[in-house]
């Protein structure tokens, strides 16, 4: 699986639990700077997205910023299907009828063609956004979920992680020269500037 390189969104290494946490601990001196309010909530969220990630063997764990807006984070896998879901919009009607509370459920298609549904909530612990990618070739699909602990600027945050999401490329990757080809997942840590594979 191939992801763009999107500005204001920072992947952070999963190589270990312990270089996840220092790297995540590192972002967030980095942001209470002078503005120490901007990230209300988020150290405990990326402790608990640190551990989510190593838990669930993600392929992304990435913090999103924006200027005009609280940052968020966003985590990333695959996860396999038990058989075919379908289209993207049976998918949808599946999920806002078996799930109470949500703002508001859709459904879109990637610009390389893949359905995905999106899920938003908005509570008191915050916003979160939910896609999930479904792969027509093959049972799976890449689940994307983002959470901003203060919400302010939602819109923006969401926007950047939408702007991802419709560019994934869901063809295996293929590993580089010189690189196990079983890892089956990217050790992160890769600039905004270049692309994330996993």
């Amino acid at each position: 699986m191939k992801l763009p390189a999107v500005p204001g969104i920072t992947p952070v290494s999963l190589a270990s639990a312990e270089r996840t946490t220092a790297e995540l601990h590192a972002h967030m001196a980095r942001l209470r700077g002078p503005d120490a309010a901007r990230d209300v909530g988020l150290e405990a969220a990326a402790v608990q997205c640190a551990e989510i990630a190593h838990d669930q063997h993600a392929g992304l764990l990435a913090l999103v910023e924006h200027r005009d807006a609280d940052p968020a984070l966003l985590i990333a896998g695959v996860v396999p299907l038990a058989g075919p879901v379908g289209d993207a919009a049976d998918l949808r009607h599946f999920v806002a009828d078996t799930t109470p509370g949500l703002r508001e459920v859709s459904h879109a298609q990637t610009r390389h063609g893949y359905p995905v549904v999106i899920v938003e909530r908005i509570g008191l612990s915050g916003a979160q956004l939910q896609a999930v990618v479904l792969d027509p070739d093959r049972p799976r699909a890449a689940v994307f979920t983002l959470h901003s602990p203060g919400g302010r600027g939602w819109l923006e945050v969401a926007g950047l992680a939408g702007t991802l999401v419709a560019g994934v490329d869901l063809t295996p990757a293929t590993p580089a020269p010189g690189t196990p080809a079983g890892s089956g997942r990217s050790p992160g840590g890769t600039s905004a500037r270049s692309a994330v594979r996993w």
